[in-house]
């Protein structure tokens, strides 16, 4: 390897027109925002999603815009027995990938005395195991090919920051953020470029419907920070556009807004004031969990 390649590497998918994009979690959020938004850029799709009405639905939206779609089919990628079985269609019917994003992922937060078993084992099989398989069962392809190409995961703004209340979330996130490292460096001698996706905030289903494990949702105080944390989200759109120019300039990390780009950068250049950061979140957390832990204890003793 030269000079040359040891500093810069050609960005191996430049554009998207007429490359074959897989896109997981495509029914609906981020997923289906990077869809369209590859579509209408000439992408032409392999798509899956858990949900099959809601797949089928975003499946004939993308064709109603004159968009391609190859193949589709819904299916669990924490299981891995499906994303092989899945993987050898798409072979068959499709050929090779282009591109491959990993952006299906679920989310649920709480304490560790109020995390349950399922919730840890949930957000390692889906957000970390999920990637995984899919690295396993399209990338080799990839290589073998010799022809390059481009994987994209989606982490978190969890997968960066200590977050409050986000340890089961941050295992899953922390873990595909690992493996993306690792797989820039290690793939890049076959010209597959790597882009790690931190979103903050994005107003997708996942937002309103998030597990917070041992918190009564219903409290109005809790209903108002939720409802804080929505108007700070960003559009799926945006996340979309943010993922495209990430693939088409060949970034590793890619940012959907300024806030995670400047906490990260933050967190790495003061380390101090970071935990003082941290420590003065949890502590604000925490007090609202008292909140309503206190006002459900008065709810039940009213109903008694």
């Amino acid at each position: 390897m030269g000079l040359r390649d040891l500093i810069v590497m050609d960005t191996p998918v430049p554009s998207l027109r007429g490359r074959v994009v897989l896109i997981t979690g495509a029914a609906s959020g981020i997923g289906k925002a990077t869809a369209l938004a590859a579509a209408r850029n000439g992408a032409r799709l392999v798509l899956t999603d858990l949900h099959a009405d809601p797949l089928e639905a975003a499946v004939g939206e993308i064709a109603a815009a004159g968009g391609d779609v190859l193949y589709h089919r819904a299916g669990d990628v924490s299981d891995y027995e499906w994303v092989a079985a899945f993987a050898r269609e798409v072979d068959a019917e499709v050929g090779v990938m282009d591109v491959v994003m990993n952006i299906a992922g679920v989310s649920a937060w709480g304490t560790v005395e109020n995390l349950e078993h399922r919730h840890w084992r949930q957000m390692v099989d889906v957000n970390l195991m999920g990637p995984i398989h899919i690295i396993e069962s399209f990338v080799p392809q990839m290589v073998r090919r010799g022809t390059g190409g481009h994987l994209v995961n989606v982490s978190s703004a969890a997968g960066l920051l200590a977050l409050p209340w986000h340890a089961a979330y941050s295992a899953s996130k922390f873990g595909i953020r690992g493996v993306s490292e690792v797989l820039r460096f290690d793939l890049r001698q076959h010209k597959i470029g790597v882009s790690l996706v931190c979103p903050g905030a994005v107003k997708t289903p996942l937002v309103g419907t998030v597990e917070i494990a041992g918190v009564d949702r219903d409290n109005p105080r809790i209903k108002a920070a939720v409802g804080h944390f929505e108007k700070a989200a960003i559009a799926p759109e945006k996340a979309a556009s943010a993922i495209l120019t990430g693939v088409r300039k060949n970034r590793f990390l890619v940012y959907t807004s300024f806030d995670i780009r400047f906490g990260y950068w933050w967190a790495r250049k003061f380390a101090l004031p970071y935990e003082i950061a941290m420590r003065v979140a949890n502590d604000r957390f925490s007090r609202l969990a008292r909140v309503s832990a206190a006002t459900a204890e008065v709810d039940a003793a009213s109903r008694r």
